[in-house]
């Protein structure tokens, strides 16, 4: 009988001096890079402001530099009469550049996306793999080699069978999602009109206000004038000179105004329309002499009913509500059991072998939630508060609604009457100051009356814009608290 010897092989002390030496370097290594790695103040102080006085300076990096600005997005049928752009071109421009009516399309365009994914739960989803394996192992003390390269192809099936009407309502949740974001992008598109429509008005009524202080300007001038002859003529003393170059001034301070105002009102209007602000175009329209005030027939009882089955961003209110009880639904099915059919398919081919092994199965698997730390009940609360918020809000839309086309529809009302009133007044004050000037120049008058006559009929022809400006806002405003807002000459735009 032999004897078995087995003997092992213990390092040796070079070795043990060699491995120390590793550990020591190592160490060495890793406290230098602790202690380069130690963060100080004077680290904050590179990456922020020196002291709290003090703003940021970015580096030259990061410093900010002004964008180019591209050009004027103006449709190039319309680049040839930008410089006489009617109200009719000024909403198509504002509906193709607003970045309002951009963002509404995108966001319906993206609901859209999720309710084909949503539907996609009603298909069957297929996954195909291909495993490739390199195995190399012994076993029983090396007696068994396995030596062997497999490459397994396969391909799985899901369906879901049944869930108790999750998988419908979360699709109908989807669906009305959809439904608000599209009513969304056509309220966006009333806003953006009515945005351009007011900015319109608004830049009219600046013109005809410069126009306006243009007329004042040359009646302070004649009046002036008329102060000077008869202070020539000795029968006018050096005040009533002074009190018409005094009006004179003031109605020269009042022109600067006026001519800043209409800048201003471009650069809106330019903004309304999605341009910049220093974009270089004019309108052709001018403010109308005649405008067609008529008393309006209608109740404001018929006109809120009207506003609530026409009012675009209602419709998505209503939506919402929907959407949100779709998601009890869901919260609800959710609770309770599913169906799924799983089935998958496959073969094992070995390399150097001709034989293959053939894989499948098939189940139907039932998935009962039994406990999930309460989170399918928080859940199901959160659906009910969820849908109970979507409601109150559509009710408080309702009454800001009503509130809206009250105040609209008689703001419409009285501008009519504003306009007749200030009407009068102007006929009025122009008659009064021609009278007062020829008095004035037959020396039968005061400086004072004429300039008060002057001072009124400013003023007379400030309101008289003023009244009229109000008009044609009130009834843009009116058109769109109702919901017929649309783009001038169409049917869904009765006011133009």
């Amino acid at each position: 009988m032999g004897i078995f010897h087995h003997s092992i092989a213990f390092p040796s002390t070079s070795s043990y001096r060699r491995a120390w030496r590793i550990l020591k370097a190592l160490f060495v290594i890793a406290v230098a890079a602790g202690l380069a790695g130690c963060v100080t103040t004077d680290t904050l102080s590179q990456r922020v402001s020196d002291s709290p006085r003090n703003p940021w300076k970015p580096p030259a990096a990061l410093s900010p530099r002004p964008a180019e600005q591209p050009a004027p997005k103006i449709p190039a049928e319309l680049q040839s009469s930008k410089q006489g752009l009617t109200l009719e071109n000024l909403v198509d421009i504002g509906l193709t550049n607003n970045p309002q009516t951009r963002l509404a399309w995108n966001a319906a365009r993206s609901a859209a996306a999720a309710l084909g994914s949503a539907q996609s739960s009603y298909f069957p989803r297929i996954e195909a793999t291909a495993n490739a394996a390199r195995q190399k192992a012994a076993f029983a003390g090396g007696k068994f080699i396995v030596d062997q390269t497999t490459l397994n192809p396969l391909a799985t099936l899901s369906f879901l069978l049944f869930d108790f009407g999750g998988r419908k309502a979360a699709t109908d949740s989807a669906r009305e999602t959809l439904q608000a974001a599209n009513w969304t992008q056509n309220a966006a598109i009333q806003n953006v009109i009515l945005l351009v429509e007011k900015s319109y008005y608004q830049y009219l009524a600046a013109k005809a206000l410069l126009k306006a202080q243009e007329a004042s300007l040359k009646g302070a001038q004649a009046n002036h004038d008329a102060a000077r002859e008869r202070q020539r003529a000795g029968v006018a003393t050096v005040a009533d000179v002074l009190q018409a170059k005094t009006a004179l001034s003031s109605t020269e301070l009042n022109l600067v105004t006026a001519q800043g105002l209409v800048q201003t009102l471009h650069g809106v209007l330019a903004n309304a329309l999605g341009l910049f602000a220093n974009a270089s175009f004019e309108i052709a329209d001018e403010p109308a002499e005649a405008i067609p005030v008529e008393e309006f027939s209608k109740q404001v009882d018929a006109c809120i009913k009207d506003a609530e089955t026409r009012r675009p961003d209602l419709a998505a209110s209503q939506a919402l509500v929907t959407k949100a009880q779709a998601q009890i639904r869901k919260a609800q099915s959710d609770r309770l059991p599913n169906f799924t059919l799983n089935s998958n398919y496959g073969r094992v081919y070995y390399q150097g072998q001709a034989i293959s092994n053939e894989q499948f199965t098939i189940a139907v698997l039932l998935d009962i939630p039994i406990f999930s730390g309460f989170q399918r009940d928080y859940q199901l609360l959160q659906a009910r508060a969820d849908a109970e918020t979507a409601g109150a809000q559509m009710e408080k839309l309702e009454q800001d609604i009503a509130l809206q086309v009250w105040t609209s529809f008689y703001g419409v009302k009285t501008s009519e009457q504003k306009i007749r009133t200030a009407q009068d007044l102007l006929a009025s004050a122009e008659k009064s100051y021609e009278v007062a000037l020829g008095r004035y120049k037959e020396g039968v008058g005061s400086i004072l009356d004429l300039l008060t006559a002057q001072s009124v009929l400013e003023n007379g022809r400030g309101q008289a814009i003023q009244a009229r400006t109000e008009w044609f806002l009130s009834l843009v405003q009116f058109t769109h608290d109702t919901g017929t807002l649309g783009a001038p000459g169409t049917a869904s735009n009765p006011g133009f």
